[in-house]
């Protein structure tokens, strides 16, 4: 039977007093299938205040339109998915922030405990009638009513042959003049530096946001192209929109979907736009409340998202562009620009929920996410405490996100993506979450790798193995700190970061990390980096927030033929049944550690038995790495 669709035209008012919520319209309401969910779909109509110091933070507010009562005015897309059955909510909500205008569904552990899931629309540059979820904001003017103008900039680096290079990070930012002096385009071989040469003027152009080079892109190199703009929007305007969604659906009469806590989960770029919700002080609403209970920052590294600034372009993959002081928490103090604060520690924090940051080793190996220095001092040369209310999870020998399995590789001869999945601990520890808001019980300890212990060290000093098809990695950099807005000095701008990584076993996995089942019992060697395939160019850099997985050889004579130190798995293991045993004990530590759920067994050694299947095949028809 398909689910009941109701289309609606339902308009709701909010609450008066300071309540940023002014209007709700629902489009729809439909019955979510047989989990006995509906969903509402809608928008939020928002006015706030920009003299109040909680919005005085949001750039450009000031400049921004406002209406007869001297607010400005935005709205967001809605969507709702809640249970029918009210006895069936346990009153706390999942805010899934949405990473460039995707949808959180309704899966069986949400319905199982009667989550409510919303989803509110904070990134303007999301293209309008894609059906994701985006905002509408204002444009800053000048005082006078003119338009402001400035450069905006886009950075790419491509995989395969192109002429033409479509730029989506400026498509809201057509060029006034495509052929004037501000049009440029600069090429680097370093992706995580500055500099490079300028392409001559004649052999490149402009339409809309297609940029064509006479000839075409070099494989492997990075490009910078800028132009002049107009129109900045007020996009720091998507901080306010989640956190009064927040303080609606928590408080307001009008609210459709009450609840007594709500936390937020965002993965990479909506991981790090929580980070920096925190940092600018949006976990209090416009009534001096507390907006989130609970916070979960996914594979965000140090990195925040560079949304509230003039030009911004949050839909950007941001490789190199996220990490600005302060890194940590608490307040340190920066030998480089003699400031001292943190990211929970600043004058705008005034709420602080209970946080949970989960990330993988490609957020300390690449892309300038620096996670090592969210628990050190800013040099990368001392241990530092997270507060008693954060947790931080380091899950080894994992990429940015997990490969498919069977996997694949980027191109012939190079390494297999990476298939270790710590997606049933993110799911535990949501659970975790909601049972140390609601009953006071303590989640899992943090476990992340520490230079006191030599787990963490810095990236020289990593002992990695001779691995067949892998170049050991200890010259590779982290690139320079991105600009700190809130400070006008930048905050160390373009200084190079310290890069510390967890160090190797003897196999090359990670040390110091929560270790899923496919690292504990491995059956190879798994990274969070990968370096580029020549024949993509640019050998010498890592592929953005990829990692690597080689599997071991299945005998020792296999492996002795290609010259692998690492013990076979007939050396490992006596047999598939010793080996599943072992994997059996792993997974019931997990459990034990409230890592996985009890659930999680059967699944997780049918995914242990179909690997070793895999690998056990292919050991034999894995072509040679080079």
């Amino acid at each position: 039977m398909p689910p009941l669709r109701l289309v609606v035209a339902l308009t709701l008012f909010a609450s008066p007093a300071l309540a940023a919520v002014v209007r709700v319209e629902i489009s729809e309401r439909s019955d979510l299938g047989a989990t006995g969910y509906e969903q509402l779909i809608g928008r939020l109509h928002y006015e706030i205040d920009p003299s109040l110091s909680g919005n005085a933070v949001i750039a450009d507010v000031a400049l921004a339109p406002v209406n007869a009562a001297g607010r400005v005015v935005f709205s967001s897309d809605l969507r709702i998915l809640k249970p029918k059955d009210v006895s069936r909510s346990n009153g706390a909500a999942w805010f899934e922030i949405p990473n460039r205008g995707g949808k959180a569904g309704v899966s069986d552990w949400i319905a199982k405990h009667g989550f409510t899931v919303v989803s509110v629309g904070w990134e303007f540059d999301v293209p309008a009638g894609s059906d994701k979820l985006r905002i509408a904001v204002p444009v800053a003017r000048h005082p006078d009513g003119s338009a402001i103008r400035g450069v905006v900039s886009a950075f790419f680096t491509p995989d395969k042959p192109v002429t033409e290079q479509v730029l989506t990070d400026l498509a809201d930012y057509p060029a006034v003049d495509a052929d004037g002096p501000d049009s440029r385009l600069i090429v680097r071989t370093r992706a995580a530096f500055p500099g490079g040469s300028e392409v001559p003027r004649h052999l490149w152009r402009v339409q809309g946001n297609v940029l064509r080079l006479e000839g075409g892109f070099e494989l492997g190199k990075t490009y910078q192209v800028s132009w002049q703009a107009e129109g900045p929007p007020v996009a720091g305007l998507g901080y306010a929109a989640i956190r009064d969604a927040v303080a609606w659906l928590k408080h307001d009469a009008g609210s459709l979907a009450p609840v007594r806590q709500a936390y937020a989960f965002g993965s990479s770029q909506c991981g790090r736009f929580l980070r920096d919700f925190l940092y600018l002080g949006f976990n209090t609403d416009e009534e001096n409340r507390q907006a989130l209970d609970g916070v979960m920052a996914h594979v965000a590294g140090a990195g925040r998202l560079v949304l509230n600034q003039r030009w911004s372009t949050p839909r950007g993959v941001a490789g190199f562009y996220t990490s600005s002081y302060p890194f940590a928490d608490t307040a340190q103090p920066d030998p480089v620009c003699g400031h001292v604060e943190g990211v929970l520690e600043n004058p705008r924090v005034k709420h602080v929920p209970k946080i949970f940051y989960t990330n993988t080793a490609a957020e300390y190996w690449g892309a300038g996410r620096v996670a090592g220095l969210t628990h050190t001092d800013p040099t990368g040369t001392q241990d530092i405490a997270f507060p008693e209310n954060v947790r931080s999870y380091f899950f080894a020998c994992t990429s940015h996100g997990p490969a498919p399995f069977p996997p694949t590789a980027l191109v012939t001869g190079a390494p297999l993506g990476n298939p270790v999945n710590a997606g049933g601990s993110i799911q535990a520890l949501r659970l975790a979450m909601h049972r140390w808001v609601t009953e006071g019980t303590a989640p899992p300890p943090s476990v992340y790798p520490k230079l006191s212990d030599g787990t963490l060290t810095p990236i020289a000093k990593v002992r990695f193995p001779r691995v067949p098809g892998l170049v050991a990695p200890n010259a590779v950099t982290a690139g320079g700190r991105v600009r700190n807005p809130q400070w006008p000095d930048g905050a160390g701008e373009g200084t190079e970061l310290p890069l510390l990584v967890p160090q190797s076993d003897a196999d090359g996995n990670d040390l110091g990390g929560i270790r899923m089942t496919d690292v504990a019992v491995p059956l190879g060697t798994a990274t969070g980096w990968v370096f580029r395939p020549a024949a993509l160019g640019s050998p010498q850099d890592l592929v953005l927030l990829r990692g690597a997985w080689i599997p071991f050889a299945a005998t020792k004579a296999k492996r002795e033929e290609s010259g692998d130190p690492r013990p076979s798995l007939e050396e490992r293991y006596e047999s598939k049944d010793a080996y599943l045993a072992n994997v059996k004990a792993a997974v019931q530590r997990l459990i034990d550690q409230q890592l996985l759920l009890e659930s999680d067994l059967d699944s997780q050694l049918k995914k242990a038995d179909e690997r070793w299947d895999w690998v056990n095949k292919q050991s034999s028809t894995i072509p040679p790495l080079h």
